[in-house]
């Protein structure tokens, strides 16, 4: 059976028919779709969203425990939250196969850094596949499990954006039923105090022996001899990157496990090639190891430290010149910065919070990050998921050591941002007594990676409803005293909490409480939230004196003539959330009558 499958998709597939029971990930592009599709296959496995990545391995790490074979997915940074856990079962081993996948994002597409995961492979000591294309992606997700449990190690699969997200025809195949391998305690195994962690230790060079052995005879590691004057060392996206700009006039060493690197083979390919070019993006992580087995070759002196290795970057770093295409003036094109939607619950906090003086916004990963840019240019920083709270508690208290200080701190975060790692850092305030105003903004749903389920909505990954957590109740068992739930699409009541919270000398939290525009409305929120986005508002045109203040809310759905000098708003992107309405000076913004 065949079927046309995104690199994502066909992670899934892979993870169906390697027999998968178990799978946590935490969303994140271009990671997300994997859980997404393996929790289509409901009857075989047990998909799930968890709070954040480092529980998603965890959860994955307790799976294998048990003897079911198990997966973890995220992006790239999320590697960063699940590195304890993962640098630990390294030491540990497995029991039913145990694979990580790592979306990783070179030219960091949506992404705050560009780091390159193969790193955590090499430092953790663990075995990594590296697929090119939709098909090898589904093939070796089910190799990871073989592997993972032949050799007692989580495996790394290491995939990048244009893998995720490209599609190719697919060879499926029938799941591959296996029986959960009955649990045994062995605390030799998994109780990793010190002394038998240090034995540990020694089995995982053992582990590496093996793993070289196995890098050097696979087939996932290959060689396609061609010209002999010039080779390519490559893996993942960037052989069909080379291909694409060389076909058949050069040699290839194509690394499909990349850890350890197949020092052999390297070794074969480099001895019998004049001229060796290493593609790979980022890191030069291939390239030294040639250069360490003693082998002249050109890698990031000839081919850019960063972004994707598109085949127009190899074609213009190799031969300075790239095919013809079609000219434009570039000028002529008209930017379209991202922007918060039409009716998004965020603008009216952030409208009303920009014009604050004297304030840092301490902000975080999700829609709201576009804050910073105009016309709200509220924003500050944001480093990392959860990371607004803990910023901002610490700057707040550098600032309370100055003279007559007057600044004060805002941290913002989205709601599952806030079961991510926000709730960690809002204990912090509360426990060292800080005097930030801490904001979350619940949109009800997981906004930014496409409306997946959280802690805090109410239902599962897989449409099973659940205890949905009160984020206000949290709040205040965390100890909070000064907190507030209010409608963002009410300005009065923006204004007001926000004065509010600055007013006071010890901790408060605002909680924004509306659903996402583009949310799928449950029947809880429709129950709770009346008549959601049915409303649709107009300009008259003979009240509108063309003041701007409509436009300066950052709404797309308003526009302004500039020959008539009149703002317009547009009937079919308005969704009646009356920020504009409730701006306008002299009332020249009303409810379309039915």
């Amino acid at each position: 059976m065949k079927k046309l499958l995104t690199g994502n998709e066909a992670i899934a597939r892979g993870a169906y028919e390697a027999g998968v029971v178990y799978a946590s990930a935490y969303p994140g592009t271009p990671s997300t779709e994997i859980l997404e599709n393996v929790a289509t296959y409901k009857e075989d496995i047990i998909a799930e969203w968890a709070s954040n990545e480092k529980v998603a391995l965890e959860a994955a790490i307790g799976g294998s425990m048990a003897g079911g074979r198990s997966l973890a997915a995220m992006k790239h940074v999320g590697v960063n939250v699940a590195a304890d856990p993962l640098f630990t079962v390294a030491y540990t081993g497995v029991y039913g196969g145990l694979v990580l996948v790592t979306a990783d994002e070179p030219g960091q597409h949506s992404s705050q850094n560009e780091q390159d995961n193969r790193n955590y492979a090499k430092s953790a000591k663990i075995p990594m596949l590296e697929p090119a294309d939709a098909q090898e992606s589904k093939d070796m997700t089910k190799l990871a499990f073989e592997i993972s449990e032949k050799y007692d190690t989580p495996v790394l699969l290491r995939t990048t954006t244009r893998v995720c997200h490209s599609k190719a025809i697919v060879e499926c195949r029938d799941r591959e039923e296996r029986e959960i391998i009955p649990y045994k305690k062995d605390i030799n195994k998994y109780v990793t105090v010190p002394a038998i962690a240090r034995k540990l230790r020694a089995k995982v060079e053992e582990r590496q022996k093996k793993l070289l052995e196995f890098s050097n005879t696979t087939d996932l590691n290959f060689i396609e001899w061609n010209d002999t004057k010039t080779g390519v060392i490559t893996s993942g996206v960037c052989y069909s990157y080379a291909k694409e700009v060389f076909g058949d006039t050069v040699s290839y060493l194509k690394i499909g496990f990349s850890q350890p690197l197949p020092t052999e083979k390297i070794k074969e390919f480099c001895s019998k090639i004049e001229k060796v070019y290493v593609i790979e993006e980022n890191d030069p992580y291939i390239e030294e190891q040639v250069k360490i087995l003693g082998f002249k070759c050109s890698g990031k002196d000839v081919f850019p430290p960063f972004g994707e290795m598109l085949p127009e970057v190899i074609r213009k770093s190799v031969y300075g010149e790239i095919l013809p295409t079609l000219q434009y003036d570039e000028k002529e094109v008209v930017n379209r910065p991202p922007t918060l939607c039409a009716g998004c619950p965020h603008r009216g906090f952030y409208y009303e919070l920009g014009k604050k003086k004297n304030v840092l916004v301490s902000g975080d990963i999700g829609c709201y990050s576009l804050a910073f840019a105009e016309p709200y240019n509220c924003t500050d920083q944001n480093i990392c998921m959860g990371a607004s709270i803990s910023v901002g508690h610490g700057a707040q208290k550098v600032f309370n050591k100055a003279e007559n200080n007057k600044m004060r701190v805002v941290s913002c975060l989205g709601d599952s941002t806030f079961f991510h790692t926000g709730i960690n850092s809002l204990i912090n305030v509360a426990y060292n007594k800080s005097n930030t105003v801490n904001v979350i903004l619940d949109n009800r749903i997981t906004g930014m990676t496409g409306h997946q389920e959280n802690p805090g909505s109410g239902y599962t990954l897989q449409g099973e409803k659940t205890e949905e957590l009160n984020i206000e109740a949290v709040v205040r068992a965390l100890g909070f005293k000064n907190v507030v739930v209010i409608n963002p699409n009410d300005l009065s009541a923006v204004k007001y909490s926000i004065d509010w919270a600055l007013s006071l000398d010890e901790p408060s939290v605002i909680i924004t409480r509306w659903p996402c525009v583009l949310k799928k409305f449950t029947p809880e929120d429709k129950e709770e939230f009346k008549n959601l986005f049915t409303d649709k508002y107009e300009v008259n045109k003979e009240k509108c004196i063309g003041c701007k203040a409509c436009i300066r809310t950052g709404c797309p759905a308003i526009s302004f003539d500039k020959e008539a000098k009149k703002s317009t708003i547009d009937y079919n992107a308005c969704v009646g959330c009356s920020v504009c309405s409730q701006v306008c000076p002299v009332k020249a913004i009303g409810k379309v009558e039915a």
